[in-house]
């Protein structure tokens, strides 16, 4: 059976306006597969598969492991922050093996409004995932944690309270 993804294109007209989704070689025929529908739009959004969401987030250079973080990559997100009406910090993991889209600086402006490049990481997210990271990145600090990308395993954690560590 052939399926369509499997078909090469003949002609350039077929090809116009649809954006690549997937490395194509040197002397490889572009499939259907490798392209995005016509129309789809330029750049992040076309790789962003249906029912998913890519999410920016800012770190800190400890946060994004010291620039080692780089796209393709997959990540822990842990958020460290305190309750309101609590005593004490806690540090929970909130979400496991998300997969790392981009990793860059953006222009911010600090507190004179100077332009200060800021560390950001582009997640691939469910929209309840998108949730929970623009929640920790407005009302706590996020600490991203490298993970082999052979390990698929949900670590089953309980958060650390600060009164752990003394």
């Amino acid at each position: 059976d052939v399926c369509s993804s499997d078909l090469a294109f003949t002609k350039v007209e077929e090809v116009l306006d649809r954006p690549v989704v997937s490395n194509i070689l040197l002397d490889e025929p572009v499939l259907d597969g490798r392209l995005a529908a016509k129309g789809s739009g330029l750049g992040l959004a076309p790789t962003i598969p249906v029912g998913m969401r890519a999410v920016t987030v800012r770190v800190n250079d400890v946060a994004g492991v010291a620039g080692f973080v780089l796209p393709g990559m997959h990540v822990d997100v842990l958020v460290t922050g305190s309750l309101p009406g609590q005593d004490g910090t806690m540090t929970n993991t909130v979400l496991q093996n998300m997969l790392v889209l981009s990793a860059g600086k953006e222009l911010q402006p600090d507190a004179q409004g100077n332009a200060m490049p800021t560390p950001t990481v582009t997640l691939m997210a469910k929209p309840s995932e998108a949730e929970i990271l623009t929640l920790a990145n407005n009302f706590g600090q996020i600490q991203l944690v490298l993970r082999n990308s052979s390990d698929q395993a949900v670590a089953e954690t309980e958060g650390s309270v600060i009164s752990e560590l003394f």
